[in-house]
């Protein structure tokens, strides 16, 4: 079968990857035409977009590439109709996806989303559009079942992808890993400021102001593949301080603690058992717009599944320097790391088991088998 995937993001390359590997043991023949990054294009099939060029961050930095998303969204519709896919694969990215779902379901193109857009942070209504557009929908946090389900919609829980992801990495030599990336025995305190420039422009700055107050660490920066080395160097002042490019999970691997700019990282953070900072800090009216439509309580995925806070959130003005060091000292207490560890195990119990990926591949081939059939 022919199938065309769309995600925007770094983490949507992650988990679109391994669906594609999970697919191809199901289906020998499948085909694969995508929009998303260098993982999937090491599994194979055609890369019609990079994700590099998609990712804007905030309303306002929206409002101001609105010209280029709607040529994204007429040369994506142009491409899929070209290729003419048996299945749709849309990964998260919302705001594009929503609207390519649209006009593919009015085309009569199977439609699947993996990876639900966050409704039940804001915005609730969309699910009437999302009940409307997509034909089966796999949902990755344990609460979103029944969170669609007061709405009459039956989707389905597959497990949270990043078990897989952790779970097959290859394992590192430590004392190798740190002589490559010329590391000191040090603890090492890992900074995760982002995927996009936006973001990383606005986090890794202060992020680096830690680096003085606590001598007796090495901050090491997690470069993402979507961004150049001489970028992130523009940052940096002090010596103390180490980027390894397109490594987290090895990065995470070896970390005493970490500075996590909230997003997928968090969860991955936590997964590897690293006490962690949640950050976030956007554009003003961004904030304050988000502030109106976002009924959380909580911007972390950690502290959203474990409906408590486990870690802290230093979000908009609380995002600073001082407010940052307080919360550094105190997950580097062997105290408040116990419980975090334990809070941790919790978390990973909650997600359910491995094979997210195989679990959502199956299920879209046997549903196109029936409809076939």
């Amino acid at each position: 079968m022919k199938y065309y995937i769309i995600t925007g993001e770094a983490s949507g390359d992650l988990h679109g990857s391994n669906l594609m590997k999970a697919l191809l043991k199901k289906d020998k023949n499948a085909e694969f035409r995508f929009w998303g990054g260098d993982l999937m294009q090491s599994v194979g099939g055609t890369l019609a977009k990079h994700y590099r060029d998609l990712a804007f961050m905030g309303f306002i930095e929206i409002i101001m590439n609105i010209p280029t998303i709607f040529k994204n969204i007429a040369f994506c519709k142009k491409d899929i109709t070209s290729f003419n896919p048996n299945v749709i694969v849309f990964i998260d990215y919302s705001g594009f996806n929503l609207r390519i779902a649209k006009w593919a379901k009015q085309q009569g193109f199977k439609t699947n989303y993996y990876i639900s857009p966050q409704v039940w942070a804001s915005r609730s209504k969309r699910v009437k559009k999302i009940k409307r557009d997509i034909d089966d929908m796999y949902v990755i946090l344990p609460f979103e079942k029944e969170f669609y389900k007061k709405y009459n919609y039956d989707v389905h829980f597959v497990g949270h992808p990043l078990l897989d992801a952790i779970a097959d990495r290859k394992h590192i030599n430590i004392n190798t890993f740190r002589k490559k990336h010329h590391l000191s025995k040090k603890p090492i305190i890992a900074l995760l400021p982002g995927s996009r420039k936006q973001e990383i422009t606005k986090m890794l700055s202060v992020m680096l102001k830690m680096i003085s107050k606590f001598p007796d660490y090495q901050f090491v920066v997690a470069g993402a593949p979507s961004q150049n080395l001489s970028f992130y160097q523009s940052f940096f002042k002090q010596k103390n301080v180490a980027i390894i490019e397109n490594k987290t999970y090895d990065l995470l691997s070896i970390s005493h603690a970490a500075l996590v700019t909230s997003g997928t990282a968090t969860l991955e953070t936590a997964l590897f058992k690293v006490p962690q900072v949640v950050c976030y800090k956007g554009s003003n009216v961004s904030y304050q717009i988000a502030k109106r439509i976002i009924t959380l309580k909580f911007i972390s995925l950690v502290n959203l599944i474990m409906d408590r806070e486990v870690v802290a959130e230093l979000i908009q003005s609380e995002f600073n320097e001082k407010r940052l060091e307080e919360e550094l000292t105190k997950i580097l207490d062997s105290k408040k790391r116990e419980g975090l560890f334990y809070d941790y195990y919790d978390l990973e119990q909650k997600l359910g088991v491995k094979g997210a990926s195989d679990k959502t591949a199956e299920l879209i081939v046997n549903r196109r088998a029936i409809d076939k059939g």
